[in-house]
């Protein structure tokens, strides 16, 4: 598996490009030796074809000698120039910093520059045997050495280039670690195709044509020999168009693969997956485009989950399914309003941090016994907290929610902050949740009588030993097994009404004496 785009680091980037030096090198030893066998095989055919029997011994002597010195003239010519195609490279891997524009084109052209190498050396080569044998043979197999090599040439430089492609992929994710291609670089993919279609198809179709072309011209070139020379290209075609077919079908399977690996990381929710840019072509504008998409989707569930803790998980599943928009409806809700007691108190004889910690622990097991009953914390008020049942996620009792849920929540503040004193007031009816405030700026809330009434008998309940009062209305609207639970007591006029309003108590151990809030 192919890493993520990597930094400079220093040391470990001239280690890196130390070996590509040396996978390039092999690459180009490989690469001529591909071209040169098929090169004198070939030759050979041709020329035995076409020469005559005297000349085919001074062929031999001839080309064998100014071959072995001609490969190793340019085996060391070219092993000097591509070190010095890689020194440009250095500065700024080695250096840690990110490349120039200049630096970055000159970094992703390398393999192209390395098939230009092997062209110009065979090119140089096609025409120097060329004129040495049709000197000393005959032109015709001058015109036969000039075609042949620069065959072979087309063969080496395709396959070094296919080689020097995917030896220099992280040097290529070095350069595009910080700026990912605005347009492709070097040759595509349609470029790729056509390059591996000319190894195992147009090479050897130039080749036959080439024996075709030697046959009217050769005096010796007989049916036996015209077989030998096909059956040859036949050979040729497979082995060298596999190696690069292969060669191409890698440089697009592995990026893809990689990229296919990643989805399904992003799938299980891994939205941190990337994957290296290190492709100038249309291929690396793929790689690039799929981070970008990575990068929107990790930041649109950044987002999702951080309008969900404010708004709560109900309310942004709401918003993402059914878009927002000012306004509400008329709902059948239950209200719980919880409020700390003592908090003035508790504030001056604790430091401030913790004093907020404590909070946190308070408003965290809120939360969890809303949810669990299937409510929403609305919103947090200072040591206070609404919450709702029944909006905007309809339930069959919200009532009977909102009063399980006080009971379980004083149960577990007595058993699990004990330190902790508050009181829990809880109403129900019919109310208008929805969307409040600017189109620029708004919340989701509930509003109506039910609410205000939660908040008076909170302020009751803060006055009660038992800590929790609820109406005697939210009790009539609740299940019968929740409603059994509850004992409906006087009747009192709460604050800001004109009517009065029955109470109603659960059983639970008392508290110490309220204290001044």
């Amino acid at each position: 598996m192919r890493l993520a785009a990597p930094k400079s680091q220093g040391p470990a980037d001239a280690e890196l490009i130390e070996g590509v030096r040396r996978r390039l090198w092999l690459a180009a030893i490989v690469a001529n030796v591909c071209g040169s066998v098929d090169l004198f095989l070939f030759t050979g055919l041709l020329v035995y074809g076409a020469a005559k029997p005297a000349d085919t011994a001074t062929f031999t002597v001839v080309n064998a000698v100014a071959g072995a010195f001609y490969v190793a003239l340019t085996l060391v010519i070219g092993r000097t120039w591509g070190r010095r195609t890689m020194a440009g490279v250095e500065p700024w891997m080695v250096g840690g910093r990110e490349p120039t524009a200049d630096e970055r084109r000159d970094a992703l052209r390398l393999s192209i520059v390395q098939a230009w190498i092997y062209g110009l050396f065979w090119t140089i080569g096609a025409v120097l045997f060329a004129l040495i044998n049709a000197a000393i043979v005959s032109p015709t197999v001058g015109a036969i050495v000039l075609v042949t090599v620069l065959l072979g040439g087309v063969t080496t430089s395709a396959i070094g280039y296919l080689m020097a492609e995917r030896i220099l992929r992280p040097v290529t994710a070095c350069a595009l670690a910080e700026a990912p291609p605005e347009r492709p670089v070097g040759p595509g993919v349609g470029q790729r195709v056509i390059t591996v279609w000319g190894l195992a198809t147009g090479v050897p179709l130039l080749g036959m044509a080439a024996v075709a072309v030697a046959g009217l011209l050769g005096t010796h070139f007989d049916r036996t020999l015209l077989a030998a020379s096909i059956l040859f290209l036949a050979v040729l075609s497979i082995g060298v168009g596999l190696l690069a077919t292969k060669l191409g079908a890698r440089s697009l399977s592995e990026p893809l693969g990689e990229m296919r690996r990643a989805l399904g990381r992003i799938e299980q929710g891994e939205f941190g997956a990337r994957v290296a840019v290190d492709d100038g072509s249309e291929m690396g504008l793929l790689e690039a485009g799929f981070n970008r998409m990575a990068s929107g989707l990790q930041e649109r569930e950044q987002l999702q989950d951080l309008f969900g803790r404010h708004v709560g998980e109900e309310v942004a599943r709401a918003a993402l399914d059914g878009g927002v928009q000012l306004g509400g409806e008329v709902r059948t809700v239950g209200l719980l309003f919880v409020d700390l007691v003592g908090s003035t108190a508790l504030a001056a004889s604790l430091p401030p941090a913790q004093v907020v910690a404590l909070l946190n622990d308070f408003f965290e097991l809120v939360f969890d016994v809303v949810k669990s009953h299937g409510g929403m914390v609305n919103k947090f008020e200072g040591d206070g907290a609404l919450c709702v049942f029944g909006a905007p996620v309809p339930l069959d009792d919200p009532a009977g929610a909102a009063l399980a849920a006080a009971r379980e929540l004083r149960a577990r503040l007595l058993d699990e902050l004990p330190e902790l004193d508050a009181g829990i007031g809880v109403s129900a009816g019919e109310a208008v949740a929805g969307n409040v405030g600017a189109q620029e700026r708004f919340e989701y809330t509930v509003i109506g009588d039910p609410v205000n009434q939660a908040a008076r008998l909170c302020e009751i309940a803060k006055r009660t030993p038992e800590r929790v009062v609820v109406s005697a209305t939210a009790v009539a609207m609740a299940s019968p097994l929740e409603a059994a639970r509850w004992s409906l007591g006087e009747s009192t006029v709460l604050r800001g009404r004109d009517t009065p309003t029955q109470l109603a108590t659960a059983a639970a151990p008392p508290r110490v004496p309220a204290l001044p809030d």
